[in-house]
């Protein structure tokens, strides 16, 4: 402090003001009297997360014998030709209506569609688990991704619930609640799928779960949600339900919206940005980076566990799926301890612009150290893939995090439902694209071994390296862009400016 002069703040304080009746305010109101992080909302938070993520985790394990129970596939060769279709009506229906789900969510509150969506996730998945034929299995999964549209709202709220200080952590949770779901639906799916064959002491052959051999993991699951359901019913909304005038909209939202102590990072939201999303360019390029960034995880998941368990002298590893699944069960360990305890402190130092320019060179590089690692071997060959899979998930969960982050604060509250909805359609048609050209390249690089540039998995490797280097790329301006001040969180005493 110079000549003993006050330091200028960045932006002027006003008063706060709440309306009576608007839970929106009730919610503002609550954060300026409570600074500390809100381990219940969070919570809550955390678990919607996960139910909506078990339906379509769960299935793997079991799907393949599922479709051979349904008799739909003329050979064995033909099995997992249709059960990808099955798992893309899931993803399907979801880009189709995460969009809408969004603008509803936006226009009569999040509370609602996380509870709709909570409920039809219930209703459906036990129907999945009753599937006798195989459009039934199609439809019920389909409606499941479409109806269950709170994944955009989630994140919404998630960012409204908490002060702006708490933002890195409350978006971590979603990351690190899906994660925790990719380890407990495979689980559960793979130990309550047909019962009357793993436990004949407890189920029979002619009980109910012996006539519908996958009904039992999809029931476990629907009563989660239930319980879920239930709990959801004090959630608290965070929409504001009253009017403000035009000039106190323009001027500044944090009147209505903002504790004295929390600064508003929409004031710098031009009208345009606010009537057209897809004109906010920090919105879009944050969503464009985030679709880059799903698209190379998802072709990196398809590629994996095909090279991990394809043969040596095809330049995998000769895992088992055992072996695979441990691997995944490791990483998804590191990404709820690293979203939980580091990640919050990284992008609090750094912000989310230089912690993504890191992240997204890290992985990039590493992804060249795969196929060397087929020349080791036992155990060095299990602990180095198991290094670099835990990195490589926790460098992918960090950018997208960070595009969490970046997408949320680039748009006004009555838009934010709807932004986060297209974000999540737009990355699902990227990652429903991602396996089947995955699928393609590595068939080809297998038959590529003696080849003279790359040779064999090399090649595959080194096609993701190119998509991770487009989304390093990305990360720098002009192709991304954020609004001045969007990170500037002020606390009494301290000045956060990433």
């Amino acid at each position: 402090m110079a000549g003993g002069e006050a330091a200028t703040p960045l932006l002027e304080k006003k008063a706060a003001v709440y309306h009576e009746g608007c839970p929106g305010c009730a919610v503002d109101r609550r954060k300026a009297l409570n600074p500390g992080v809100p381990y219940k909302e969070f919570f809550q938070i955390w678990i919607i997360i996960l139910v909506s993520n078990l339906p379509i985790s769960s299935l793997f394990p079991f799907l393949y014998f599922m479709i051979r129970d349904l008799h739909v596939a003329k050979t064995v060769e033909d099995i997992g030709f249709y059960a990808g279709f099955v798992g893309a009506s899931y993803i399907l229906g979801r880009a189709l209506t995460s969009t809408a789900w969004g603008m509803v969510a936006d226009r009569i509150g999040r509370k609602p569609v996380i509870v709709f969506g909570i409920f039809l996730a219930f209703l459906f998945n036990i129907l999945f688990g009753l599937s006798v034929q195989y459009w039934m299995a199609i439809s019920t999964l389909f409606l499941i991704g479409s109806m269950n549209g709170l994944i955009g709202p989630i994140r919404a709220y998630a960012i409204e619930v908490c002060r702006p200080e708490h933002h890195p952590i409350a978006l971590s949770l979603v990351s690190t609640a899906w994660a925790i779901g990719l380890i407990v639906g495979p689980t559960i799916g793979g130990y309550l799928a047909q019962p009357a064959e793993k436990y004949p002491k407890i189920f029979h052959a002619d009980s109910l779960f012996g006539r519908f051999p996958y009904f039992l993991p999809c029931l476990c699951i629907s009563g989660f949600c239930f319980v879920v359901l239930i709990s959801s019913i004090w959630l608290p909304e965070t929409l504001h339900n009253h009017e403000t005038n035009k000039k106190e909209d323009d001027a500044s939202e944090s009147s209505v919206h903002f504790s004295d102590l929390e600064e508003p990072i929409e004031c710098n939201i031009t009208s345009t940005t606010k009537k057209n999303l897809l004109k906010n360019w920090p919105l879009m390029s944050s969503i464009i980076l985030f679709c880059i960034v799903c698209f190379d995880d998802m072709a990196y998941t398809e590629i994996f566990s095909l090279w991990a368990e394809s043969d040596r002298m095809y330049g995998g590893l000769s895992f088992t799926s055992e072996d695979v699944g441990q691997v995944l069960a490791i990483s998804g360990a590191s990404i709820i301890v690293y979203q939980t305890f580091i990640y919050p402190s990284i992008v609090r130092v750094l912000g989310p612009i230089s912690t993504s320019h890191i992240a997204a060179s890290l992985s990039m590089v590493l992804l060249f150290t795969y196929a060397p690692i087929t020349h080791l071997s036992r155990p060095w060959s299990s602990i180095a893939v198991n290094v670099a899979s835990v990195l490589k998930n926790i460098f992918v969960v960090t950018i997208v995090t960070c595009c969490f982050i970046l997408q949320n604060n680039s748009v006004t509250q009555d838009q934010r439902a709807t932004a986060n909805g297209l974000a999540t359609t737009l990355m699902s048609f990227f990652k429903a694209i991602a396996p089947a050209g995955a699928g393609i390249v590595f068939s080809w690089a297998q038959k590529c071994q003696h080849a003279f540039f790359f040779p064999g998995d090399q090649m595959v490797f080194f096609l993701l390296a190119i998509v991770e280097l487009v989304g390093l790329v990305w990360t720098f301006k002009p192709f991304l862009a954020y609004q001045n001040n969007f990170f500037q969180i002020r606390k009494p005493d301290l000045i956060y400016t990433c």
